[in-house]
């Protein structure tokens, strides 16, 4: 049976260059940077999003902070080991990237580009987390494991709403599921083990739609709930 993994895992960012490149690691001779991107939503507000990206994709001369740039690729994680202890990095790993030119070039097709949009088809793997704000809005961890080539998987966590956040409570782990949502940034603290509180990022997919694929009975339809407007 030919799976192909790359199905399992779309995404798109249009948005503005924060940050300079920076070196991140190198395989088999090809080297990889990160630089930072803002995405506006549709609210007044932006995320700022890690993009990592290969040097072969990114001439020195076009990759400028404040320059609008259009990526395709894959919302991956990597387990990072610092200090004896784990932790889950993500990043969106560009496959294609357009730069300000091109995109001026062609700006009625870039005007019907959603700025941010993620799909992924995966496995719960862990109990959904249902809960309730003081404001009464409700919401529903989720972490997904979307697996990728050779062996490997990524484990995205996400965030559902209102009514898709009660149906999500009820998923079992080991349920496949297709979302569609957006990449979000959000700025959390952190109580380390000196009692001092430091602030950090987390990234997670908030998911705008939801459907349960039914595996034993062949149907991508049977279950498909909409998130509320956030």
């Amino acid at each position: 049976m030919n799976i192909n993994y790359a199905d399992n895992n779309h995404l798109t960012l249009m948005g503005k260059v924060t940050s300079e490149k920076r070196y991140s690691h190198e395989i088999y001779g090809e080297s990889f940077y990160i630089f930072n991107m803002e995405v506006p939503r549709l609210s007044s507000t932006s995320d700022i999003i890690p993009v990592t990206i290969s040097e072969r994709l990114i001439p020195d001369d076009k990759l400028v902070i404040g320059s609008t740039v259009l990526i395709k690729g894959q919302f991956r994680s990597y387990n990072s080991y610092e200090n004896e202890k784990n932790k889950l990095i993500l990043t969106v790993f560009a496959k294609d990237i357009m730069f300000e030119e091109e995109l001026n070039q062609n700006e009625e097709e870039s005007k019907e580009i959603i700025s941010n949009e993620v799909i992924l088809t995966g496995y719960i793997c862990k109990k959904p987390i249902y809960r309730q704000t003081p404001f009464g809005r409700e919401i529903a961890d989720l972490l997904l494991a979307v697996n990728r080539a050779y062996n490997k998987s990524d484990y995205i966590p996400a965030i559902a709403w209102g009514r898709t956040a009660r149906f999500s409570q009820n998923l079992e782990v080991g349920t496949e599921v297709k979302v569609t949502g957006r990449v979000q940034s959000r700025i959390y603290e952190k109580k380390l083990d000196d009692g001092t509180v430091e602030q950090r990022v987390a990234y997670e997919v908030s998911i705008g739609s939801l459907e349960v694929i039914d595996e034993k009975n062949n149907e991508q339809d049977m279950q498909q709930e909409n998130a509320e407007a956030i």
